[in-house]
């Protein structure tokens, strides 16, 4: 087979590499083109120079080409792949510094809070432009895999304004299936049988089979907190859990700021978040994380480089969506997993105007969802509180209304459980006007909210947050890499 597949944002180095490596994994796509596309040459040519060491060292047909001109790699594209990052660390900085002034404790912000609204004022604009030049450059009925967050915002706005095929891709759903296969007991995943229905970062299992036998709820309770590890770092997911009756997907430092109960109280958040990793709740932990991941591998580039000339082993391909749904598209051979489309029913007591995740198969004839899906009472009250959030997101951000992205952030659960409506209004101005370069909608808006910031009497505090870690240097994580390798 050959075909073209573009990658936006392709200087998300691993991530992209990880991609890569996928699609080599399907026999039948060797013979592929893969245009990579970033603002930033230096990370192309990173990511170039990875990905051609592979097609080397595995001796495929596969072309690969890098170009910052984003037309010129879509042009003939019939998959396209985003990844970015609009803003990048800089402006996710302020998603997290910002906030903080106002009470805002987030473990994340790039899905809902006041940090991921903001990420996807800056993201859907951008989205926008990409799915004008799918539509005018790329292949006929070119299909848009988005992997950017805020998940549930780009992929609304695609669909809504963008006019573009469009599917939403996530791994949650995976990593929690691994997790529960793990303290029940299965020897692997594979045994685990189970339905996961809801919206990004919000799907819950509603139903959960081991070798064909129900897992119930006081099962599932009894077995994590049995569990050693699980039982320390998921102490919310438990609590969840236990007061819905379900398992959400989401990790424990994801969870708790989608949610109004957990964060809202400094002195509360350390009873259900555990630092052993940035990813079980600490305050700005994915943007430590981010940073050092960043500069670790802008160090150890040569490493990284010299890693990619091994030949490809298919057993170890990953569990990320695009390489299957692909495969599933172009040869038949059929792919279950669970996806972010636009509802139209597919969960009866969601909005059909909704970005749901939720069950599906994939073969010649497209993405064929499950419907018929009905949530548990309170899962589906939980998801509609951030729905509401994302939809006037969306519309903010296409219309430049300032005042509708205040409504959507005093909306928000975390926010409006933490910050006063006079807050709202100064956070957003000031995150408005930090973030202005990457926020052209927003343009006219900006003079008006530097005046109010001016003469502002909402006081703000100097807070790192309640669980904050500084950002470790390159020799702090060469010694706790060396570290972990003797205790192995």
């Amino acid at each position: 087979m050959s075909f073209k597949i573009a990658i936006i944002g392709a200087g998300s180095v691993g991530f992209t590499k990880k991609l890569f490596t996928d699609l080599l994994c399907v026999p039948e796509f060797r013979d592929i083109e893969v245009a990579l596309t970033d603002i930033s040459q230096h990370n192309l040519d990173m990511i170039r120079a990875i990905l051609d060491k592979i097609v080397e060292a595995n001796g495929f047909p596969v072309k690969v080409t890098a170009d910052t001109d984003r037309r010129r790699a879509l042009e003939g594209a019939k998959y396209i792949i985003s990844c970015v990052r609009v803003g990048g660390l800089e402006a996710y900085a302020d998603d997290i510094r910002i906030p903080l002034k106002y009470g805002v404790d987030q473990c994340v912000g790039d899905t809902i809070c006041a940090g991921g609204i903001l990420y996807g004022q800056r993201n859907i604009p951008v989205i926008l432009d990409f799915c004008k030049d799918i539509r005018e450059v790329a292949a006929p009925g070119a299909k848009f895999l988005n992997y950017a967050n805020p998940m549930a915002m780009n992929t609304w706005a695609a669909i809504e304004y963008g006019k573009v095929d469009t599917v939403g891709l996530c791994h949650g759903v995976q990593h929690g299936a691994e997790q529960i296969a793990e303290i029940l007991g299965a020897k692997s995943p594979g045994e685990l049988d189970y339905i996961c229905s809801g919206i990004n970062h919000q799907t819950w299992f509603i139903d959960l089979k081991l070798n064909g036998r129900k897992i119930g709820k006081e099962e599932l309770i009894a077995a994590f907190e049995a569990h050693p590890v699980f039982s320390q770092q998921e102490k919310l997911r438990i609590d969840v859990l236990k007061r819905f009756g379900v398992y959400s997907t989401e990790s424990n430092g994801h969870l708790s700021e989608y949610l109004p109960w957990y964060r809202k109280r400094p002195e509360e958040i350390s009873r259900w978040i555990d630092m052993s990793d940035w990813i079980h709740g600490e305050t700005g932990g994915y943007l430590r994380h981010s940073t050092e991941t960043r500069n670790w591998f802008e160090t150890e580039f040569p490493q990284f480089l010299a890693s990619a000339a091994k030949p490809i082993d298919p057993a170890k391909r990953s569990n990320e969506h695009a390489s299957h749904i692909l495969e599933a598209l172009e040869t038949g051979r059929v792919y279950r997993g669970h996806f972010n489309v636009k509802n139209n029913g597919v969960i009866s007591n969601l909005p059909a105007d909704a970005i749901i995740e939720s069950p599906g198969f994939v073969d010649r004839f497209g993405i064929n969802m499950v419907s018929g899906i009905t949530l548990p009472e309170a899962c589906a009250a939980t998801c509609m509180a951030s729905i509401n959030v994302q939809r006037m997101s969306v519309h903010a951000a296409v219309s430049g209304d300032i005042d509708l992205l205040k409504l959507a952030v005093l909306h928000d659960p975390l926010v409006g459980a933490v910050s006063t409506p006079e807050e709202v209004w100064q956070m957003v101005d000031e995150m408005v006007v930090a973030q202005a370069r990457w926020l052209p909608q927003y343009a006219d808006a900006v003079p008006a909210a530097k005046e109010r910031l001016a003469k502002s009497t909402v006081k703000t505090r100097d807070w790192a947050g309640a669980a904050r870690r500084n950002v470790r240097s390159i020799e702090e994580l060469r010694a706790e890499k060396s570290a972990l390798k003797k205790a192995v």
